[in-house]
């Protein structure tokens, strides 16, 4: 948990320790940032309260923000104090990263067909009037894969936003990184034929007219088809 200003009470100097200089200062502040103890957006202490704190003077701990600023961990902000800047970078998320294009229909399977569910009764008009525009970029794109591919994310993406549900949301956004995978995108490369987008198409178009119909099982179940009509494709292709 990020610290206050008020709550970062202890220091190097409790120990004992004691800084010659800006760099040494620094070099404890940067350990700090970048190990998370002073998160990201967090103001720091006031140069006076650093200052007692790591028994330095004022101008040692404007030297160390200085260098602090140069490498992009801290800002100063004009009339309110010194922030970190600085943001961790993403951990490696090897779930994503090492996930096959059927595991990913299979959660898809477990998942999507409640979000039609859950659309039905929370849907607004702006979310299916957004949905219809998308269906028609998809019906638009018969002969560009890329282009009905982006359109169709979006779609599904919209579907789960509609709901409402912020961990749903959430969830269809990690499925969408692993559709955006090196591996799905050579199977969706050999899938997406013509024939096939005029199919999902038209599958589209009927869930999204049984949820403007308000009819949940029937809008569950053609996405249960639909998932199932892009399974049996891969299937098809990985065995080919």
């Amino acid at each position: 948990m990020a610290q206050t200003e008020n709550e970062i009470s202890s220091g190097p100097n409790l120990s004992g320790e004691t800084y010659a200089g800006s760099a040494d200062l620094a070099a404890v502040l940067r350990r700090d940032i970048k190990e998370g103890r002073l998160a990201s957006h967090e103001r720091l202490l006031s140069e006076r309260k650093m200052a007692e704190q790591f028994g330095v003077a004022r101008g040692t701990v404007r030297e160390a923000l200085s260098r602090l600023v140069d490498e992009g961990l801290v800002e100063i902000r004009r009339g309110s104090g010194a922030y970190v800047i600085f943001e961790p970078p993403e951990p490696s998320n090897d779930i994503i990263e090492n996930a096959r294009p059927l595991e990913l229909m299979d959660t898809r399977f477990a998942v999507e067909p409640h979000i039609c569910r859950l659309a039905v009764l929370h849907a607004r008009p702006k979310d299916l009037a957004f949905a219809g525009s998308l269906l028609e970029k998809m019906e638009a794109s018969t002969k560009d894969p890329t282009a009905f591919a982006a359109a169709d994310t979006a779609f599904h993406t919209r579907l789960a936003e509609s709901t409402g549900n912020s961990l749903l949301i959430w969830f269809v956004g990690q499925i969408n990184s692993v559709r955006h995978q090196r591996e799905w995108s050579m199977m969706r490369e050999i899938t997406l034929t013509e024939n096939m987008i005029r199919e999902y198409n038209r599958q589209h178009r009927a869930i999204l007219e049984a949820i403007m119909a308000r009819e949940p099982e029937r809008a569950a179940n053609l996405m249960k088809e639909h998932l199932e009509t892009a399974r049996l494709s891969l299937m098809r292709s990985a065995a080919a």
